[in-house]
Parts: structure tokens; C-alpha cells; sequence
């Protein structure tokens, strides 16, 4: 089995190498690329260094014999060298918003819509956005049971959702702070330490963020449900790691508390934490570096008969992205 990884040296790119090196699918050889700054960069895995990371395009033949190229540069890098990624058989599972929405391009959370991995036409299989994998994987034991008619989100985001540099400004703006400095910020659009900031991404005519269309589009492609509405509002909040989501749902006939809690706690993927005490729900302080969807926090909507409200977190850089493009592999190999 050989493996690239494209975007090697970014925060998903080093949990691309962590989760594949606590995995059990076989890797026989791993490459490694990235921008000219990363180029020659080792790394340890599975006990021993890594080949250098080769800077990506400046071999034609790099990606020859690839059996899965797991891509996290950049929608830009992934609609420029997609061609030659896949030029060699690779399957490509990429991270990037590049190709999420093309018909030929299945979106894919294997506990939800493993299959779509099998539709590839194109060797290209889109990873979701952080936020709409970890919901979906909430949501689809509950739309088994009774279809979703609708659903309001309003996600709490972490740093780490911008990156590297996003937690490690963070990181820099608390030191600001305890220290009596002044704080800066370039990654976001204002002070993330001790604020909140209801803007990720750009804003579309509609007034909703791109980032809140990306839930509301990408669900319904997932879920194989083009008339399922979802509204999201979508707000960067300063934890370092781990996105938190609190998620109304309306399904077509009541699912009820208990027959909720019994659904998720059978779900795959999913981990039930709800007990109504102190401590007894998920936080993204515990979700971090971990690999499920904690849920918790469910109760009935008051102002809906046949409604729902829980709590999600999931560690975004994991669940939220590598670990799930790792998943997508894991499930075609066995599934194949």
C-alpha cells in the first residue's frame, strides 16, 4: 500500500500522519510533499524517519503507483494538481471545499454514506467540512429512525479550525493578555482571547457566511436528503481545539428523549454523554486529540412537538478532518 499525504507540514497534515500511524491499514511506503519552505522536512512514523517532503509538482511521476493521496493544502492546490495526483491510479481524499459540491464528487462520512466512496468517477472524493461531519454523524442514527425535516445549528468553533496559525494565535493573544501587552491579530478578523466572533469566512448576499452555507449544502448531499433544510450561525469561539455544536432538530414523527439517547448510544462513531449533573456532557476540553462524536445535552424542544435539542463536540483537526479522510480509505479497503 502506498500512501502520500499533500500538505504534510500543515495541522492536518501532521494528524494525517498521527492518526495513520495509531491505524491498522497497511502502509508499505509514504510519501510526503508540500511547498518549496517544508521541502527536505523528515518526520517519525511508525518508528522510523520519513523520505524527505518533496515539494509537489516538481516531479511529474511523483504520484505513480499511489494507492491513496490524502490532500490538505488548499482549494487552489487542489484543483491545480488534482490532475496529477490522480494521474497514477491515486484515489484522492481531499480536505479542501475544492471539489465538495460537483455531482461527480461523492462527499462522504463513512458512518453515514460510506457507499458514495464506491462513485468516484473522477478519483476524487471530497472530506467534508469540520463542522458538517461531525453533525452529520449525530444526526443520521436520528434521520434512520424518523426523517429530519429541518435542522438549526449554532456552532462553537475552535482555533484550531483556522489552523496552525489560528491556535497559535490564539496562544499569543492570551500571553498578550496575561502579560498586559497589546494584542494583535492577523489570522481573524478581530481578538479571538476573551471574545467571540460571529463571522467565519466570507459573507454571501444572503447574509449567512460561506462557512454557514457549507452546512446548510453539504448536509443534504451527505444525507441524501435534497429537502432537508438546515440553518446554521456559525461563530469562532476561543478554545484551542475541539468544535461544540448545539443542534435543534424537527423529524417527521416525535423520536422522544429516551428513544434518542438509545439510538446514539448504538451509533457509530458517536459517544453518549448525558447525565443532567455537573460534568455530565461533553466539553471540547475533553474532546481533544480524541476520536469520536460526543453527544449530550438532549432534551425535548419546547417549542416543537416533534423536535429535538442535544449537544455535539468532536475534536475538529481530528473527526472533523483527518481522521475521517483516513476512515474513507479504511472503508473502501474493507468494503472493496
Amino acid at each position: 500500500m502506498k500512501i502520500a499525504i499533500v500538505g504534510a507540514s500543515g495541522a492536518v497534515g501532521q494528524e494525517f500522519l498521527s492518526v495513520l500511524n495509531s491505524s491498522t491499514m497497511p502502509v508499505d511506503e509514504l510519501l510526503l510533499f508540500g511547498s518549496e519552505r517544508s521541502a527536505g522536512t523528515t518526520y517519525m512514523f511508525r518508528g522510523s524517519e520519513t523520505a524527505p517532503v518533496q515539494v509537489l509538482g516538481a516531479d511529474p511521476h511523483a504520484f505513480d503507483g499511489v494507492d491513496f493521496a490524502f490532500v490538505s493544502a488548499g482549494g487552489d492546490v487542489s484543483k491545480e494538481f488534482a490532475g496529477l495526483i490522480t494521474s497514477g491510479g491515486a484515489l484522492m481524499i481531499d480536505n479542501s471545499s475544492a471539489f465538495r459540491m460537483d455531482d461527480d464528487v461523492p462527499l462522504v462520512v463513512p458512518e453515514v454514506n460510506g457507499d458514495d466512496a464506491f462513485k468516484a468517477p473522477r478519483r476524487i472524493i471530497a472530506n467534508p467540512n469540520c463542522t458538517t461531519i461531525q453533525m452529520v454523524v449525530a444526526l443520521a442514527p436520528l434521520h434512520r429512525e424518523s426523517p429530519i425535516r429541518r435542522v438549526h445549528v449554532a456552532t462553537y468553533q475552535a482555533a484550531s479550525g483556522a489552523g496552525a496559525r489560528g491556535m497559535e494565535e490564539l496562544r499569543s493573544q492570551t500571553r498578550q493578555i496575561a502579560t498586559g501587552e497589546e494584542v494583535t491579530h492577523s489570522k481573524f478578523v478581530s481578538q479571538l482571547a476573551m471574545n467571540l466572533i460571529p463571522h467565519i469566512d466570507v459573507f454571501t448576499d444572503e447574509g449567512y457566511t460561506r462557512e454557514e452555507m457549507k452546512m446548510h449544502f453539504e448536509t443534504k448531499k451527505i444525507m441524501h436528503a435534497p429537502t432537508l433544510e438546515v440553518s446554521a450561525t456559525c461563530v469562532r469561539v476561543p478554545v484551542e481545539r475541539a468544535h461544540s455544536e448545539a443542534i435543534w432538530v424537527h423529524t417527521e414523527a416525535p423520536i422522544g428523549v429516551a428513544r434518542a439517547r438509545e439510538l446514539f448510544a448504538a451509533a457509530p462513531g458517536v459517544v453518549l454523554v448525558d447525565k443532567a449533573e455537573a460534568l455530565g456532557y461533553p466539553m471540547p476540553l475533553d474532546a481533544a486529540g480524541t476520536d469520536p462524536v460526543y453527544v449530550g445535552r438532549i432534551r425535548p424542544d419546547l417549542a416543537d412537538p416533534c423536535g429535538l435539542s442535544f449537544w455535539a463536540v468532536a475534536d475538529q483537526i481530528r473527526k472533523g478532518a483527518a481522521l475521517n479522510a483516513v476512515q474513507i480509505a479504511e472503508y473502501i479497503l474493507a468494503h472493496r
